[in-house]
């Protein structure tokens, strides 16, 4: 697979890139500091602990946002990010408002990804509740892995001010994460967006995010064809043209919605 680590004067390098951009947006904005959802995976905490050290405690507020398909060890690391970095947080259970929509429209119950969609909305929702009550930003957490194959939901988890991590591929998320303190079970964590039960990001996209990594880098942002990437990567063709129709088929997410082209 492809190496794509950073060296350690690079990993210094994209710390402080990141920190003096969310130092930027908020001033830019003018606004008083930033809201974030914590998840207790990888690319929430790393966020928070850039935000932190950008920013300073006072000004990130972090939000748990559990429902009833999160794991209990998700939210408590979740708690234990916010404790230990001293930032002030929130816990918000999100599932009687999910219900609640589910009661307005009831159709909609047992269909598993629309519900799970759901319920990064109402969290999204909730992330912009607080940060306009307390006239804040509210940041991202997604990374360039799932935003380029289109792993987030519309108007959810990719409804927000920034991505302070969306140039990072999942590799170096977890690479700049333990260069920056976070602890090795939390940097090593299996990668799950909690849209319902035992759900992992691998396995519902097919393959591990080292392939991901490689495939997005060698042939979507690089200039490998397909083969050559599969050729010299060990890989199944077949794998990296899916990463491709992934990537395609989930433009729309990265754009704003489009209107017609004015008429001359």
């Amino acid at each position: 697979m492809l190496d794509l680590r950073f060296s350690d004067a690079e990993l210094d390098e994209r710390r402080d890139h990141i920190t003096n951009f969310v130092r930027e947006q908020v001033e830019d904005a003018g606004a008083d500091g930033v809201v974030l959802g914590l998840s207790g995976g990888i690319d929430s905490t790393l966020v928070a602990y850039l935000a932190v050290d950008a920013l300073g405690t006072e000004d990130v507020h972090g939000l748990v946002l559990p429902a009833r398909v999160s794991a209990d060890d998700n939210m408590s690391d979740a708690e234990r990010v916010a404790r230990e970095l001293g930032m002030s947080f929130d816990v918000i259970e999100i599932e009687p408002i999910v219900d609640s929509l589910l009661g307005a429209y009831p159709e909609a119950e047992g269909d598993r990804m629309a519900v799970g969609n759901a319920r990064a909305r109402v969290r999204g929702v909730l992330n912009y509740l607080v940060a306009n009550h307390e006239e804040r930003l509210v940041l991202g957490t997604g990374n360039r892995s799932e935003g380029a194959v289109g792993y987030f939901t519309k108007y959810g988890d990719g409804a927000v001010d920034c991505h302070p991590i969306g140039n990072l591929y999942k590799a170096q998320v977890r690479q700049l994460a333990r260069h920056v303190g976070v602890p090795e079970n939390l940097a090593a964590k299996p990668a799950t967006a909690e849209l319902w039960e035992d759900q992992t990001d691998e396995d519902e996209m097919g393959f591990d995010y080292e392939t991901l990594d490689t495939i997005l880098a060698s042939h979507i942002d690089g200039p490998l064809s397909a083969d050559t990437t599969a050729r010299e990567h060990d890989l199944d063709v077949e794998t990296v043209e899916k990463v491709r129709r992934m990537y395609e088929r989930s433009e729309h997410k990265r754009r704003a919605p489009p209107s017609p082209d004015p008429l001359e």
